[in-house]
């Protein structure tokens, strides 16, 4: 019972409990998951807009390739510090007026995005929207309250898918827009879809009766950071996370430039598709979750990270045929959507009672992640071109091998303290 002391210790008793133990709020019907699966889908699609736009963002500032991916790495640092500084409030606070209130205020964020005059503005409203798209994982934790004992995890599946489709769609329907109307009628688009499904959450979603507060706000936030203390398999799922989304990152983040450059020269919407090519990469990784629950997480992550490391081969064929690229996307995308679903199932499994932070947590080295991904692929780009990347890449995709190999010992479940609960 040692890590439930410290964690009670930090948030005070009764809060503990009410963060350990949840009564469902009314129940969770198909339609009210489809709303759920949507809405996250949504918010954490706002994320990635950004990136088939990369080109456009670029020629309209005036700023080289090289120094573009910024774009990209503020607004995964705006969702860095969401997940650390809102998520954890959803233990306390009511859901349904959390994710409702940050749909609006993202409304006002996406609105400055699409009318910003000069890259400096665009990169602070990319920040808030970042910071706001948090509610995707308030979301994810509403479904398993409102399913109840028994349901949860087949809530948080469903939600989740959304949330995986989102990410690949965004892409597609990103460049699908900005060829119809500019870039910036991506983000007004994005604005008006949000005002709707906030609009409709507030209105669908039921209310929570949370009678329990922490002691502190801060020490809510050192409960997260005594998790990482504890728990040694948090810390190296943490940092494999971190990894794997940077190497995802650095894909997705160039592939525009040299596809969207003669001799290619392919639309934004021609782009996008590329995001639906990963999306059967994606399905296909959802057995990894089961895989795990059977006690072979550490070989599927094994098998999974080598299959990373040999997607960046195909890839770096991107000039002799665009069928080499659709095959590294499958390949890219089944072998991070593996170890993805392979840390968040370990990790739940360790620490039922604080799921909320720990997801919180993980998911800041996921942003972290990605962010660097981005701006050390376009820094590539610019010197040594598609090469670069695909060598950035395979090498970041070494390192996250070698440290799974290096660490597999300490992450073969709960921890000793965890164990004696």
């Amino acid at each position: 019972m040692k890590h439930e002391q410290s964690i009670a210790g930090e948030l005070g008793g009764s809060e503990a409990q009410q963060a350990a133990s949840s009564v469902p709020a009314g129940g969770l019907t198909p339609a009210m998951t489809l709303l759920l699966a949507v809405a996250a889908g949504l918010s954490v699609a706002n994320i990635y807009f950004v990136q088939p736009l990369l080109d456009a963002v670029a020629r309209e500032f005036r700023v080289s390739a090289e120094a573009i991916g910024i774009v990209v790495t503020v607004t995964q640092l705006g969702y860095a510090a969401g997940l650390i500084l809102i998520v954890p409030l959803g233990d306390f606070f009511n859901r349904r007026r959390m994710v409702a209130g940050q749909g609006f205020l993202s409304v006002a964020a996406l609105l400055l995005a699409a009318l910003a005059p000069s890259l400096p503005l665009l990169l602070g409203a990319l920040v808030v929207v970042g910071l706001l798209a948090v509610a995707v994982q308030v979301l994810v934790a509403f479904a398993a309250t409102l399913a109840g004992p028994g349901g949860g995890g087949r809530a948080v599946g469903k939600v989740t898918s959304g949330i995986v489709i989102g990410i690949l769609l965004a892409r597609f329907i990103s460049g699908a827009l900005a060829d119809m109307g500019g870039w910036r009628s991506v983000y007004l688009a994005s604005a008006a879809a949000m005002l709707v499904m906030s609009a409709l959450l507030l209105r669908v979603l039921p209310d929570e009766a949370k009678t329990e507060r922490p002691s502190s706000y801060p020490a809510l936030l050192r409960s997260m950071l005594l998790l990482f203390v504890e728990e040694p398999l948090l810390r190296v799922r943490a940092l494999l996370a971190l990894l794997i989304f940077a190497a995802f990152s650095i894909f997705w983040t160039s592939m525009v430039l040299p596809l969207s450059a003669p001799p290619l020269s392919l639309s934004s919407t021609q782009v996008g598709l590329f995001g639906l090519i990963g999306i059967a990469g994606s399905l296909a990784a959802g057995s990894a979750g089961r895989l795990a629950d059977e006690g072979r997480g550490q070989r599927t992550t094994g098998m999974a990270l080598a299959v990373l490391l040999l997607a960046w081969l195909p890839l770096s064929f991107l000039d002799l045929s665009l069928l080499w690229l659709m095959v590294g996307v499958v390949l890219l995308d089944l072998a991070v959507q593996a170890v993805h679903v392979t840390n968040q199932s370990m990790l739940f499994a360790v620490r039922p009672e604080a799921r909320s932070r720990i997801v919180g947590g993980y998911m800041v080295f996921y942003s972290i992640g990605s962010g660097l991904g981005a701006i050390s692929s376009t820094t590539a780009y610019g010197h040594a071109g598609w090469a670069g990347v695909c060598t950035l890449g395979a090498a970041v995709s070494l390192l996250a091998w070698g440290f799974w190999l290096a660490t597999r010992r300490l992450g073969q479940g709960p921890s000793p303290a965890a164990s004696e609960a």
